[in-house]
């Protein structure tokens, strides 16, 4: 029995000149856990607040959305707040009291529920999220995940139907993602939830899906149906594909006969099929694109490192704990050095410090063989160094995005996306993926020979990924180092030169992406868990179709 359907649903936002949801009809079934995807700015954020009636935007809406077959505008306040969750990207978005007890309460208040019933829902609610240790907390010292993992439970104290979820783990390390996905799937298998999300992490998603929806620019939807039976028919559409989990991504590769593979243990067999009996010798190719990867003409080099860290300490508050315990670290001039690590591991906070924002107590930061103290009159800040937050909200000065990008020139013309339909729009109008894009436009504005990024491909489709990757390169090729905070191991696997590894405010590991993934068993990469133990040093796509190939010959 359908618990939700859509027919026939077109949206276009107030002053806007184009639909961003446009004749959109399917069906879901009560406990179908969908996974939707698709390019950035093509309508999935804008599809999702359709159908919950409180998060519906203002603009032109045709169309009808029903659960239970009613209209979701026609149903009582109290149903539509308690039937439908919606967990939000950000989550201090959705974060709304002080402590962890209060907000695990809070929706029930609201709703007049009986004390003695929100006591007992919040009790058993925290005992299953495993949230009692930190029960009394407040909500502004939980890491990233404990964020994310406290708004899923609020929502599941009110006991929805359906569980709406638009890109939870983008804000997520790995790990934590990763926990967080597998406590979706168990409320999906363990009360048959019916559960909705749009996730960019689909290694994880797409196998645990019943039904794969992909949608396309325009916010039409293209494809809706069973994963595999999806994935197989996106061999056309390599934009999209790339998307996909890595098994599917390497079975379209290598045009792959019978059943797609799904989890990492069927891409396995698959792999163990070709046999290990050719081991490519990644690191000679390694070798060699590094000696090709000099700075054009025109760069400079001034053999002197762009960063050096030399024992610095940092506490937000005087009576606090420190965040930067000791970090060391020096990045090379010309050089993309990715910093990866689980939430609340100081990796921010250290890139905060770099830009002069956070004033550490001891130590030293020196940028360009300068110490940063010795930078007057906001002069670290000309054509030296830029920063892109994380929250790039917080760069936006302007009312429109054309306003934003007067400025950017060049750097507008080589956004990996088409920017003409947004010109006109208020930037908070934009999906995240769209946000951080034009930040990113307008950061690189500045022609820093520094560039700070901190998680710059946060609600960006791979496709868009990899486009940044290659406006990265030429950066760097024109002599700019670049210095990225990521969850994102893949775009790090292919963007970055060097990777360290941060814990507890200090730098434990650095590498290259080759000897630092191939070494982890958790901050790596699909390709690399698909692999490993068949073909030595495989990190990237790339490099997994090269193997494949060389087995096959």
């Amino acid at each position: 029995m359908e618990i939700l359907t859509v027919r026939d649903l077109s949206f276009r936002y107030t002053l806007g000149t184009e639909d961003a949801i446009k004749g959109v009809s399917f069906g879901v079934e009560e406990g179908d856990l969908v996974a939707i995807s698709g390019p950035t700015g093509c309508g999935k954020s804008t599809l999702l607040r359709m159908l919950k009636r409180e998060l519906t935007p203002m603009g032109d809406l045709s169309g009808t959305v029903l659960l239970d077959g009613v209209p979701v505008d026609k149903i009582d306040p109290r149903t539509a707040a308690s039937s439908i969750g919606f967990v939000m990207q950000r989550p201090e978005q959705q974060i709304v009291t002080d402590k962890v007890w209060h907000e695990l309460a809070f929706g029930l208040e609201n709703l007049g529920t009986p004390q003695d019933v929100i006591r007992r829902r919040v009790s058993e609610i925290a005992s299953y999220f495993d949230i009692e240790n930190w029960f009394e907390t407040n909500v502004a010292d939980l890491s990233g995940g404990q964020k994310q993992l406290l708004n899923l439970a609020s929502i599941m104290v009110m006991q929805p139907r359906i569980l709406i979820l638009d890109e939870p783990t983008s804000q997520l390390d790995p790990i934590a993602a990763t926990d967080f996905l597998a406590t979706v799937q168990r409320l999906n298998s363990d009360m048959g939830l019916t559960v909705l999300i749009v996730e960019h992490r689909l290694q994880e998603v797409v196998p645990a899906a019943n039904k794969l929806m992909i949608m396309d620019r325009g916010g039409r939807l293209l494809h809706y149906g069973k994963p595999r039976e999806v994935c197989a028919r996106l061999s056309e559409r390599p934009d999209l594909l790339m998307a996909m989990p890595s098994t599917v991504r390497m079975f379209a590769s290598m045009q792959g006969k019978g059943e797609c593979p799904l989890t990492i243990s069927e891409g396995r067999q698959w792999v163990a099929s070709f046999g290990n009996s050719v081991q490519p010798d990644f690191e000679e190719e390694d070798r060699a694109a590094a000696e090709d990867a000099t700075p054009a003409d025109g760069a400079t080099s001034t053999n002197v490192p762009a960063l050096e860290l030399d024992d610095v300490w940092f506490r937000y508050d005087r009576h606090g704990h420190d965040i930067l315990r000791g970090t060391t670290l020096t990045v090379k001039e010309g050089e993309i050095f990715c910093i990866l690590g689980g939430n609340g591991s100081g990796k921010t906070t250290c890139l905060g410090a770099v830009a002069g924002l956070n004033k550490p107590y001891s130590g030293s930061i020196k940028i360009f063989g300068k110490d940063i103290k010795e930078y007057k009159n906001q002069s670290l800040y000309r054509n030296c160094l830029t920063m892109l937050p994380q929250d790039v909200q917080t760069i936006f000065l302007r009312n429109t995005v054309r306003e934003e990008l007067a400025d950017a020139g060049k750097a507008a013309a080589e956004l990996p996306y088409d920017i003409d339909s947004l010109m006109d729009k208020h930037p908070y109008d934009l999906s995240g993926g769209e946000q951080q894009l034009v930040a990113l436009a307008k950061v690189l504005a500045t022609e820093p020979r520094l560039l700070l990024l901190d998680e710059p491909t946060k609600g960006i489709d791979a496709n868009a990924g990899s486009h940044i990757i290659e406006i990265l390169k030429k950066l760097k090729a024109s002599g700019v180092t670049i210095v990225i905070v990521t969850h994102d191991v893949e775009f790090a696997a292919m963007a970055a030169d060097r990777c360290a590894m941060f814990f507890r405010g200090e730098v434990t590991s650095t590498g290259t992406p080759r000897a630092f993934f191939s070494e982890n068993n958790f901050y790596t990469t699909a390709v690399n868990r698909l692999t490993r133990g068949y073909f030595r040093g495989c990190i990237t796509h790339d490099d997994a179709i090269r193997a494949l190939k060389a087995q096959k010959q």
